[in-house]
């Protein structure tokens, strides 16, 4: 049911982000092209790592994106699941919790001792889901980003 991901998977993790972003309603932010997820997770150093779900008869049905983070107060790595989706027709079948449970067994095997991700507020489902496997919501800190112009202008400070 759960398996690594496979180059010749990157159509169906291309169309699944898509999905995903769509009903996070940010569809007009993915600029992701397969290229980029085959370089990303198979190129010559691999900048991300995927597992998949697929049905018995082999249909991919969702996904996790992860890479690699690193607790300086643990002094050990993490795993950074940047992304969870599973097709909305199989959902409640399993697996996304057999997605997570899957990285936190690489966690434990590998010594990490963090799992995190983020989690749209808004999105009741899969926080009800989240907290349903024990996760537990950081509230005191907040995610901070840097992008586009802003990105740039602080990168044209450092010169």
């Amino acid at each position: 049911m759960i398996r690594s991901a496979r180059v010749t998977d990157v159509p169906a993790l291309h169309a699944m982000i898509c999905e995903l972003a769509a009903y996070e309603k940010s569809l007009h932010e993915v600029r992701a092209t397969e290229e980029q997820l085959r370089e990303a997770l198979f190129g010559p150093r691999p900048a991300a790592f995927s597992h998949v779900a697929e049905t018995e008869e082999g249909e991919v049905v969702g996904f996790s994106i992860w890479f690699l983070n690193f607790s300086t107060w643990r002094g050990v790595h993490g795993i950074y699941l940047e992304d969870l989706y599973v097709r909305p027709g199989v959902r409640g079948g399993g697996y996304g919790k057999a997605l997570l449970a899957e990285l936190a067994r690489t966690c434990v095997e590998r010594g990490y001792e963090r799992l995190e991700w983020s989690v749209l507020d808004w999105n009741t489902p899969a926080v009800d889901f989240y907290r349903s496997v024990g996760a537990v919501p950081m509230d005191e800190w907040t995610v901070n980003r840097l992008s586009d112009d802003a990105l740039r202008a602080l990168a044209a400070a450092a010169r």
